[in-house]
């Protein structure tokens, strides 16, 4: 994302006089983050070593709300502020389930915080912002269009996201900003597929802010959720008519030391067949925490078998943050 000089069409901008809050005052809380990652660390391959996107201030002490992959393995990181100040920030904390990633700001911000508001109370049909860094001319006037489960190929599952529509081209960390001027979520994607009611397009998934709440207390102490990590197996897939398969793997991780491939059809986990990616993932997250083995049945190329993979926790893979 270019953090430069661009804005959106004002077809799809919003209006102040069309929200019972003070639009202007509100989008003042979002930010713009922009971070630098080492050439070795173990995402740089897949997310880069310079990455862009938004963020949303959540304290008046400077706490930035974000999504994770922003920030994962940071070595430096920037936030650009409403006013026109660059300061530097720290990454507080990072969550792999959710997705959430916290940054402290290290430099006095001033400026307004936005509050945590109730995602459960989304109303499909509902009018939304969908705010990126920049005011008005960088924001969405949106609406919920569905919320509903979202599987993500990279090992990343949620119960019920939200998406919106018209879409923001530059989603990551983007505030979902809801009828009260409160944060109901953090943008993560963007995609294209079927809502619930049945129609098809791009649209926003949004992180639903409630997952925030029962972990912002542990990211801010331990830089993390206080809970078992989940068994991770480091392997991309997706579902191809009513099968699994995978479409990658992350070097040098559990699935790969164990020989699976790319182009695996995964049948079944310790016996119990799997349809969905969502099914692959609670079967596998169903058997321990982080370090258990998991036994697969693999299709590839013609032949059936059994494999068992050691899986790992992620976070171990993965570069620490530095403090400046």
């Amino acid at each position: 994302m270019s953090l430069g000089d661009w804005k959106l069409p004002i077809a799809v901008q919003p209006k102040p006089d069309d929200y019972a809050y003070d639009l202007e005052r509100t989008l003042e809380a979002v930010v713009g983050v922009r971070t630098r990652v080492p050439a070795d660390a173990f995402t740089a391959e897949t997310l880069g070593t310079e990455r862009a996107g938004n963020g949303v201030l959540i304290r008046a002490d400077g706490l930035v709300l974000t999504i994770g992959y922003l920030i994962t393995e940071a070595e430096s990181l920037w936030l650009h502020l409403s006013d026109g100040r660059v300061v530097p920030g720290h990454v507080a904390g990072y969550d792999q389930v959710t997705g959430f990633g916290l940054v402290q700001a290290l430099a006095p911000v001033d400026l307004p915080a936005l509050a945590l508001g109730d995602s459960s109370r989304v109303r499909i049909g509902e009018q939304v912002v969908t705010a990126g860094f920049g005011g008005r001319e960088r924001s969405v006037a949106a609406h919920v269009v569905a919320k509903q489960e979202f599987a993500g190929y990279w090992e990343y599952l949620l119960d019920e996201a939200i998406f919106t529509a018209p879409v923001h081209p530059f989603w990551g960390g983007t505030a979902l900003i809801g009828p009260a001027g409160d944060c109901l979520g953090i943008g993560s994607l963007q995609l294209q597929g079927a809502t619930e009611r049945g129609s098809t397009g791009h649209l926003n998934m949004m992180v639903p802010i409630d997952l925030l709440k029962p972990i912002l207390d542990d990211l801010l102490t331990l830089g993390r959720a206080n809970r078992p990590a989940r068994p991770w197996l480091g392997l991309y897939a997706t579902e191809l008519e009513d099968k699994v398969v995978i479409m990658g793997l992350a070097g040098n991780g559990p699935a790969q030391r164990a020989g699976l491939r790319t182009g695996d059809l995964v049948l079944a986990v310790a016996g119990r067949e799997v349809s969905s990616l969502a099914g692959l993932l609670r079967r596998i997250w169903g058997l321990g925490e982080a370090g258990v083995d998991v036994p697969l049945t693999l299709h590839r190329e013609g032949d059936t078998f059994d494999v068992t993979v050691t899986s790992g926790d992620r976070n171990r893979f993965l570069k620490a943050p530095r403090l400046h």
